[in-house]
C-alpha cells in the first residue's frame, strides 16, 4: 500500500518540475488526490459496493474537479497535471506511465443514444503505456491509443492512434510516427505536442499545390511573351507575309 503510494508521488515529481517535495504533492496536487480517491472507489466497485464507489468518486470530483469512474481500469504511475475538468469514463482503460492534462475527456461517442443497449459494453477508449494526452483533448469511443503515442492539446480523436504517433487537430491526424523508441526511452513531451518543427501533412499538401501554381504561372507567362513577340512582327512568319503582299501588288500592276 505505502509502496504504491510512494510510486504515485514519485511519478508526479518526475513529470512536474514545480513539485518540490512529496508532502507538497500529497497536500497540494488535485491530480494525485483524485487518483488516490479513485483507487479507493475502485476497490469498492469491484467488491460489489457500487453505490459506495460512486459516492467516493463524486466526493473526489467535488474536491478536485476531476471525475474518474470507479469502473475504469487505471495502471501504475498515472499522472494528472492541473487536472480541472478531466473526465475518465466507466469502461476506459489506462496503462502504466500515462499522463493527462487539464480538460481531457476519455468518453463515449453517443452516450445519450439508446443508453440501455450500451450498458456493460466497451464504449470508452484504451490508452496503452506511456501515452500523453494534452490539455482539452477529447478521446472518444472504444478506440485504442497506441503505446507512447502523443495526443496534442484540443485534439478530437475518434480513430485508432498508432504506436509512438503524434496526432493533432480536429479531427485528429498523425503528424509524426516513430516506430522504434521504447516506452522507457521515449522523451517526455509536455501537453502531447512537440515544440520543434512539426511536419503537418495538410500544410505539406498546400505547399505542394502552391509550388505547382507558381510553375504553371511561369509557363503561362512564357507562352504570353512568345505570342506578343509574334504579334509585334518579330515572329517567324513576318517575312513571308511581306513577300506575299509585294507579289499581289506586282500582279495588279501588270493587269
Amino acid at each position: 500500500m505505502f509502496k504504491s503510494l510512494r510510486t504515485e508521488i514519485d511519478a508526479t515529481m518526475q513529470r512536474d518540475p514545480a513539485a518540490r517535495s512529496r508532502l507538497e504533492v500529497v497536500l497540494c496536487y488535485p491530480g494525485f488526490q483524485a487518483i488516490m480517491l479513485y483507487r479507493l472507489s475502485s476497490v469498492c466497485w469491484r467488491r460489489g459496493w457500487t453505490l459506495l464507489g460512486r459516492w467516493i468518486s463524486a466526493v473526489g470530483r467535488i474536491l478536485t474537479g476531476i471525475e474518474i469512474h470507479p469502473g475504469a481500469v487505471v495502471g501504475e504511475r498515472f499522472f494528472i497535471d492541473h487536472g480541472m475538468g478531466v473526465v475518465v469514463g466507466e469502461t476506459a482503460e489506462i496503462g502504466n506511465d500515462v499522463t493527462l492534462y487539464q480538460g481531457v475527456t476519455l468518453g463515449g461517442v453517443a452516450p445519450s443514444v439508446d443508453s440501455d443497449s450500451q450498458r456493460n459494453t466497451k464504449r470508452h477508449p484504451t490508452l496503452l503505456d506511456g501515452v500523453i494526452v494534452g490539455s482539452g483533448a477529447q478521446v472518444l469511443g472504444p478506440i485504442t491509443v497506441g503505446r507512447c503515442a502523443r495526443v496534442g492539446a484540443n485534439a478530437v480523436v475518434t480513430k485508432e492512434v498508432p504506436e509512438c504517433a503524434t496526432v493533432v487537430g480536429i479531427p485528429a491526424r498523425a503528424i509524426q510516427t516513430q516506430k522504434t523508441p521504447a516506452a522507457e526511452k521515449a522523451p517526455f513531451v509536455a501537453y502531447g505536442t512537440p515544440t520543434g518543427n512539426i511536419p503537418d501533412p495538410v500544410a505539406r499538401a498546400l505547399d505542394g499545390l502552391l509550388d505547382e501554381v507558381h510553375s504553371l504561372r511561369a509557363r503561362v507567362n512564357e507562352l504570353e511573351e512568345g505570342r506578343q513577340a509574334a504579334d509585334s512582327g518579330g515572329g517567324p512568319g513576318a517575312d513571308g507575309d511581306d513577300r506575299d503582299a509585294e507579289a499581289s501588288k506586282a500582279a495588279e500592276g501588270k493587269c
